[in-house]
């Protein structure tokens, strides 16, 4: 028993170097050794792939970048050439518009070439109308000559008009403010009375007390005294009212002040507010025959 006890573990001893011998060349299979460098190849190809696809991207987007260049550029060179045709289209659009209005405007002018002609005539006529004027006035002068066994030739005044030195004079009947007063002068070829002289003066006013009487004396254009033809007036004061002109704003008058000349009763100037109405004397230069 003791020798099949012997055999039996020299048999035992012999299975576990064979099964172990089995076991470690299994492993051995299994598990083999990684070449030198694997390990450092797996850990830099990732990045270089990543950083080869970096690069063909960076390629494709230059690429494409250029060609959006290229485009934009050829797009502003379109709107500027399209800018330069409008530009060019404008002027021809303007000139266009006035070449119509030239048109019109001779169109309007052979339209009123008629019309012209007319108001041509009638200047024609009216000229010949101020000369037979004259001529009345003229032949009137020659009739007041002799009606007071005047002789024929020397200077004359229209009817209803006095003679004075070489002016005629209007002392009107009708009342009108200051300026409705002018105007009615003017009408008449005359002007509202400027006195220059004592003997005028003394002529006018023997010929206007005691009635209020308009002269051409105001200050409402410049804020100073002047006569009707803008001639500066002189101030004199032995001419005016005792305390005149005083540009009084009163008399429910508001703040309108007194800016036009009148002969008071006694002949002597005062200022007034001129759109009250009252008599006016006109004067103009005598006609000759």
């Amino acid at each position: 028993m003791i020798i099949a006890a012997e055999a039996q573990l020299t048999h035992m001893e012999s299975d576990y170097r064979y099964e172990n011998e089995i076991d470690g060349n299994a492993f051995w299979i299994k598990e083999p050794a990684p070449p030198p460098g694997g390990s450092s190849f797996r850990r830099w190809k990732l990045p270089a792939l990543m950083a080869a696809a970096l690069l063909v991207l960076f390629i494709v987007l230059g690429a494409t970048n250029v060609k959006l260049s290229n485009r934009l550029w050829s797009a502003e060179q379109r709107v500027s050439d399209l800018s330069d045709v409008v530009q060019s289209l404008n002027a021809s659009l303007q000139q266009a518009q006035e070449t119509v209005k030239d048109v019109q405007r001779l169109q309007l002018a052979a339209d009123n070439k008629d019309q012209l002609t007319s108001v041509s005539e009638a200047l024609k006529q009216l000229a010949v109308v101020n000369s037979l004027s004259r001529s009345v006035a003229a032949l009137k002068c020659s009739i007041e000559h002799i009606i007071n066994n005047s002789s024929a030739a020397g200077p004359c005044c229209p009817v209803d008009w006095t003679l004075f030195g070489s002016y005629c004079y209007s002392f009107s009947q009708s009342s009108l403010s200051w300026n409705e007063s002018r105007n009615w002068c003017e009408s008449q070829n005359a002007d509202l009375v400027i006195l220059q002289t004592d003997k005028e003066w003394e002529f006018v006013t023997q010929h206007s007390v005691p009635e209020f009487h308009w002269v051409g004396l105001s200050d409402w254009r410049t804020g100073k005294w002047e006569w009707v033809n803008q001639t500066p007036y002189t101030m004199e004061r032995r001419r005016w009212v005792p305390g005149q002109p005083d540009n009084w704003t009163g008399d429910n008058q508001g703040s309108v002040s007194e800016d036009c000349a009148h002969l008071h009763s006694d002949g002597r100037l005062n200022d007034l507010h001129c759109h009250i109405k009252m008599r006016f004397i006109c004067q103009k230069h005598s006609m000759h025959t």
